[in-house]
């Protein structure tokens, strides 16, 4: 069901550092490659962007336990990337609009260090 308010999804800090080095990349590649492993992460991450903006609660809830508190706010969700990258945002609403602002696009073991997961 799609939101009965405006929803935007805004790329910041690192994220939209990560996005742009992406982009550049597979801009380079596409004059060689058919199907990078870049291609596809950013093909995965704007699919996952267009999810979001008609279901902003989309991904998975990360407890608010295991939230840095670095990062200032007040709820953080997952979403899985190809190549077992995480795409974080979270959520900020008001009486006109949703915005999702995306936090972090990492590869996994960054994933793991930064909620302070340990590996087994």
């Amino acid at each position: 069901m799609k939101p009965s308010r405006t929803v935007r999804v805004i790329l910041k800090g690192q994220a939209k550092e990560e996005y742009e080095a992406l982009s550049k990349v597979v801009e380079e590649q596409k004059k060689g490659k058919a199907n990078s492993e870049e291609m596809q992460l950013l093909k995965s991450i704007d699919k996952k962007v267009a999810i979001l903006k008609y279901n902003p609660a989309y991904g998975q809830n990360i407890p608010k336990n295991l939230i840095p508190k670095t990062l200032d706010v007040d709820n953080l969700f997952r979403v899985e990337l190809t190549h077992y990258w995480r795409m974080l945002y979270t959520i900020r609403t008001n009486e006109v609009e949703i915005v999702s602002f995306i936090l972090y696009i990492l590869d996994h073991p960054t994933y793991n260090k930064l909620l302070g997961y340990r590996d087994r």
